[in-house]
């Protein structure tokens, strides 16, 4: 049947399902675009195209040739055949997407409100979509009936040497190669060639040839050999209660909450050998990367074949990694989120680490938690998930509660360790000396760490704000210097003489006078780490500290140098950001210092409490984890607030206790569900009467179940020189406010240059 004689039409002219140009591939792109488009598969292209894999096709009236990913493979097409366009080109060479992460993502797109193409797009790295590392290369194949009649053919000595040499290869060899091992030039591959011995096809092929093990562990990686750590009673009680699900092929969500101290890690560690021991492997996910040094180094003690996926490595190694991965060759992936879709061939765990942390969200399209879809991938691969943390997320508990996830306790610290006596000091009380502004450390604080020095023993302080002054105010008009394409203030950093935004990374000549008033007398204020830094060395000059923040650690490295040294006793003083509260272990630190708590705790946001209590809480649960005990100093101008009064008793029951209540007369997770919906442009007019719009289209569309605040201005209204507006929709679960999105968004696609952004379940409301 003929193309044109092919098409079918009712009697109202609707198109059939046709049958006879079939095959078609199902393909779907990396935009906002829910169809899935069908292509014809031409001849050429169907012996190779397979689900799961990346081509080239023409889109739209101009028939650009773009990338998308086929889906599916249909016999019929929902179109006019007509208008089918075929496949251009076939991308890669085993597929990139098996069917476990085909359902994963059509999940993600459903439920995180966007398509199933950007949901793809999602799952696989930049270096492995760009090949990186590798070459096009001319390789030789031998037809299989020559391969079987190649012992009755008459070939000179050298053409039967190199035949059976390409015959008895375990892989795909150039002509450099073939002329390499058999010590000839190209003439006798030539006539193999001529005679239709041989074929010339290309392959991609790596650059160089592959490395043995991936990342290798170092000496010191090694020093403690691979036997595993007696378990504790709990442990060993914690295992026992996992086994059966190791052991198995079902899904299962564990939550296990263990104090600071109380050895997660020798537990996630011991589950993964009895799934490694299976011919299973793991995926272990850490909120960053490069903060935990210590972790993989425990990781790589115990397992042969572990891959770490960071933002360091280069597009080659992340492909050869995920290359590496996918031909089964690891037993352990560990990495931060993305690590989620790492193409493990026999998945038998994954575990998630400090699963409390805003890290593991993405920020932009798709607006994943890899928790959540980390549940999901466990549940569709059949498989255990562990959700580890000292202060588990709100949600995480609440799940626990409700009998989804089932509760592991590690109440104890290993060798029964105490938990370090918490003191907090009263800042209102600190008076500044005479003509000195306040220090950032008081005078309690001062005295402790001079004790616990000259104890020998090492000191960590927290403050998570980074730069010398943290505003720049005018004192005659009141104005605070701002970042000019954003509504946040700027940050000083004395070591660079500039004035930072900490949003969009614009740099400023710190002014000599006020912008507004032209007053030439500003007022620089607020402690920030690099202040912080300077009053320590002035007041310990004896001593060696350093400083952990973005500013300092930016070279790949820098963490693990900085952490070599503190562990070998090199440095005496730690100080950063929020990135030495997590995961360090180091037995002679004998005093932690929280310089101001309190510098999340009044934002503008129903998890602020929360994030307080956490991060204190993990920080404090560095000290004490030797022999000697250990002590905490909260400076905090809210000392009798829950967050921080709770962390102080390192009591997290006694928090939750308190938070929840208030979350479930709001109506917040874990008492519901919540979407944001963030639009910005440049004209702020237009921006508030795009939003107005929505949510009018919202109201008329949505369930009586769903409630809907806003709009309004987001808390940081401007960045980089555009407006934001949000909306939060509020409903008791998922269910109604997908069913709303998937109604409203086609009809309320902003006209450029307005963009809007959807967030469910979001993590930050800034």
């Amino acid at each position: 049947m003929s193309r044109a004689d092919s098409r079918a039409r009712d009697d109202q002219g609707a198109l059939f399902a046709v049958e006879a140009e079939g095959p078609f591939a199902g393909v779907v792109f990396n935009r906002p675009m829910e169809r899935v488009f069908s292509y014809a598969i031409p001849g050429r292209l169907r012996p190779s195209l397979r689900v799961g894999q990346r081509v080239r096709v023409p889109l739209g009236r101009s028939n650009q040739p773009v990338t998308g990913y086929v889906v599916r493979i249909d016999r019929t097409a929902e179109v006019d055949p007509g208008k089918v366009k075929e496949v251009l080109e076939v991308l890669d060479d085993p597929p990139l997407i098996d069917g476990v992460m085909l359902d994963l993502t059509r999940w993600m797109a459903g439920y995180y409100a966007c398509s199933w193409g950007q949901a793809l797009d999602a799952v696989v790295p930049a270096g492995v979509k760009k090949q990186a590392g590798t070459r096009i290369a001319s390789c030789l194949t031998v037809p299989e009936e020559v391969r079987l009649a190649r012992d009755t053919l008459a070939l000179p000595p050298r053409q039967a040497e190199i035949l059976e040499l390409l015959c008895k290869a375990e892989g795909t060899l150039t002509v450099a190669d073939v002329c390499r091992m058999a010590k000839c030039t190209t003439a006798p591959i030539a006539s193999l060639r001529k005679r239709g011995l041989v074929h010339t096809v290309k392959r991609r092929m790596s650059r160089a040839p592959v490395p043995g093990p991936l990342d290798p562990p170092s000496a010191e990686d090694d020093h403690d050999g691979k036997a595993p750590i007696a378990l504790t009673p709990e442990q060993a009680d914690v295992l026992g209660r996992l086994d059966p699900s190791l052991g198995g092929d079902a899904f299962a969500t564990f939550l296990l909450h263990g104090v600071t101290g109380s050895g997660k890690t020798e537990v996630y560690l011991s589950a993964i050998e009895r799934v490694v021991a299976r011919g299973r492997e793991a995926i272990v996910l850490v909120p960053e990367i490069s903060l935990t040094p210590q972790t993989i180094r425990r990781f790589r003690r115990r397992f042969d074949r572990v891959a770490v996926l960071h933002s360091h490595l280069s597009d080659a190694e992340r492909h050869r990694h995920w290359r590496a991965i996918a031909a089964g060759e690891i037993q352990v992936v560990v990495g931060a989120r993305s690590a989620i879709f790492a193409p493990t061939r026999r998945l038998g765990l994954i575990v998630i680490d400090e699963e409390h942390e805003s890290t593991f969200k993405q920020e932009t399209t798709p607006r994943y938690h890899a928790r959540d879809v980390a549940v999901k991938r466990a549940q569709l691969e059949e498989v255990p998930v562990i959700l580890g943390s000292a202060t588990p997320a709100l949600e995480t508990w609440a799940n626990a509660d409700r009998g989804k996830y089932t509760r592991l306790t590690l109440a104890r610290r290993v060798a029964e360790r105490r938990m370090p006596r918490v003191d907090i000091i009263d800042m209102r009380l600190e008076k500044p000396g005479k003509g000195r502004p306040l220090h950032a450390i008081g005078g309690l604080m001062r005295s402790a760490m001079a004790e616990a020095l000259d104890d020998d023993g090492q000191v960590i302080l927290l403050l998570n704000r980074r730069g010398f002054h943290t505003f720049i105010l005018c004192p005659k008009c009141g104005s605070v210097l701002k970042c000019g394409g954003c509504d946040v203030a700027l940050t000083h950093h004395k070591e660079r003489h500039k004035a930072l935004c900490h949003t969009c990374d614009a740099e400023y000549d710190p002014p000599e006078r006020c912008p507004s008033c032209k007053f030439d007398r500003l007022h620089y204020g607020g402690i920030g780490t690099e202040r912080l830094e300077r009053e320590v060395r002035e007041a310990f000059p004896q001593h060696v500290i350093r400083r952990m923040d973005s500013d300092t650690m930016r070279s790949p490295g820098a963490y693990e140098q900085v952490l070599s040294a503190f562990r070998a006793r090199q440095v005496h003083i730690l100080l950063g950001t929020q990135m030495i509260a997590k995961g360090l272990d180091f037995p002679d630190v004998t005093l932690v210092g929280v310089v101001n708590a309190d510098t999340s705790l009044h934002l503008p946001d129903f998890r602020a409490a929360e994030r307080t209590f956490q991060l204190v809480a993990q920080v404090a649960g560095r000290t004490g984890r030797g022999d000697r005990p250990g002590r905490v100093l909260v400076q905090t101008y809210a000392p009798d607030a829950p967050a921080i009064a709770f962390a102080a008793k390192h009591d997290y029951l006694g928090f939750v206790a308190q938070e929840l209540p208030e979350r479930e007369q709001k109506g917040c997770p874990p008492f519901g569900r919540a979407v944001r919906l963030i639009a910005r442009g440049p004209n702020e007019a237009e921006v508030v009467a795009y939003l107005d719009s929505v949510a009018g289209l919202l109201r008329e569309l949505a369930d009586p179940s769903v409630r809907l605040l806003g709009p309004a201005p987001a808390p940081v209204m401007k960045i980089k020189h555009l407006f934001r507006y949000h909306l939060k929709l509020l409903a008791p679960s998922p269910a109604p406010l997908q069913t709303l999105l998937r109604a409203a968004l086609p009809m309320a696609e902003p006209s450029q240059p307005i963009e809007l952004a959807v967030d469910v379940d979001p993590v930050s409301l800034l």
